[in-house]
């Protein structure tokens, strides 16, 4: 179960990917039409730039008082992502995102975007095991 392949992880969704200079709001409304909760920001080749997230809409939009039909993702998304590829662990991710404090693991192969594995894409096991860690360092500090 813990050595499972990432990309076994989401092999279901469809990952939505847009220019960096597509604007925020065609991100929200593509976000809202798949019922996703980021956006992968790509080049052409479909090398990964960047994400953007719900967080990012809230945090970086509306806290700055940004306008939506104006505002590229080149401008507002993360583009320091932490990435694995299809061949790498599904705890692996979850540890990644446990440990970066996110919900998004976007899984790239040969430079190019396969999918994106979100934390409740894991299963109660992985989840549980995290935590059981986590217990066990507390216990230890």
């Amino acid at each position: 179960m813990k050595d499972r392949p990432l990309i076994e992880v989401a092999p279901h969704r469809d990952t939505i990917c847009l220019p960096p200079d597509a604007t925020v709001q065609q991100a929200c409304a593509r976000m809202r039409e798949a019922k996703a909760s980021a956006v992968l920001v790509t080049d052409a080749q479909g090398h990964l730039l960047g994400i953007f997230t719900g967080r990012d809409a809230i945090c970086r939009m509306l806290a700055d008082c940004r306008d939506a039909g104006k505002t590229t993702l080149d401008a507002v998304m993360t583009k320091k992502v932490e990435a694995l590829s299809p061949r790498d662990r599904a705890i692996d991710a979850l540890h990644l995102m446990h440990d970066g404090g996110f919900r998004h693991v976007p899984v790239v192969e040969g430079g190019r975007v396969r999918a994106l594995v979100l934390r409740s894409d894991f299963r109660a096991l992985e989840r549980a095991q995290i935590e059981a860690e986590e217990a066990i360092f507390a216990t230890i500090r």
